[in-house]
């Protein structure tokens, strides 16, 4: 248990980092799930859009520090991945 000021402070601060990094890494999986349903469906232009917002949001995250940016980058060049093979196979 913290007994300083500044240990309690920092427990506080850790709190609140932690539920918005939480809130920010759920943003992303609700942005990716979207898009995997919109290419489940065969929907180009849905998921062509939904790819759009999935990757702003991971630039978005990524720049503020809570996934790396080439965490980032990794996962939006899969999300890419699977929209190409949607339009070669359109």
């Amino acid at each position: 248990m913290a007994h300083s000021r500044s240990a309690k402070k920092r427990i506080r601060q850790n709190e609140n980092r932690r539920a918005i990094n939480r809130w920010r890494k759920s943003r992303i999986k609700e942005q990716v799930k979207t898009f995997l349903d919109d290419v489940q469906h065969g929907d180009a232009a849905k998921a062509q859009a939904s790819f759009k917002a999935a990757a702003r949001t991971l630039d978005k995250i990524a720049a503020s520090g809570t996934i790396h940016k080439n965490t980032a980058a990794r996962r939006k060049s899969r999300l890419a991945k699977r929209l190409n093979a949607l339009a070669a196979k359109a």
